[in-house]
């Protein structure tokens, strides 16, 4: 059970929390645990799938645009490319290796919880978690945590990450 106020119904299907604003403040903490917590894991944003800053761990805010426009992107052209079934699907994670760190990228889900977002016309903003991890990071358990931690956010989403029947997050 979480120690954090506002966090006593994370797994509920109702939001712990009526307002937007105390549903951004229990996801940054939620962020900030999943950064502290995850070995080799350095940064994390949440991100909308237009490419804007919703929330992160403590990153430059200068940083943490710049990452969230390029991140948009990774997921637009792995969402844009056709499979072997020759249709276009978008990918459960993409995984980015370089010789100063990992850079992991993965859908988040649809949310009510960012009402001032530009793109939001209807009540919700579609989301990607983006990470940042360290080279000897295992990429197995960094994935993980971020399912575990999209899992998490569920509470605070219109539409959460489907789950296939193997409990793998599309």
């Amino acid at each position: 059970m979480s120690t954090h106020p506002a966090m006593s119904n994370v797994t509920g299907d109702t939001p712990a929390s009526a307002t937007t604003s105390g549903q951004r403040e229990s996801m940054v903490w939620l962020l900030r645990q999943f950064t502290s917590e995850t070995p080799g894991v350095t940064h994390a944003v949440l991100i909308s799938r237009d490419g804007l800053r919703l929330l992160d761990s403590d990153v430059d805010k200068d940083w943490a645009d710049e990452l969230s426009a390029a991140f948009s992107g990774v997921a637009s052209l792995a969402a844009n490319i056709t499979g072997p079934t020759h249709k276009k699907r978008p990918a459960r994670q993409v995984i980015i290796e370089r010789d100063d760190c990992l850079f992991f990228v993965q859908s988040a889900g649809r949310s009510a919880a960012f009402d001032n977002h530009p793109g939001n016309e209807r009540g919700e903003v579609d989301t990607i978690l983006a990470v940042i991890a360290t080279r000897d990071a295992d990429a197995g358990t960094v994935g993980f945590e971020m399912g575990r931690l999209v899992h998490k956010f569920a509470a605070y989403m219109l539409i959460p990450v489907r789950v296939g029947t193997g409990g793998e997050v599309r």
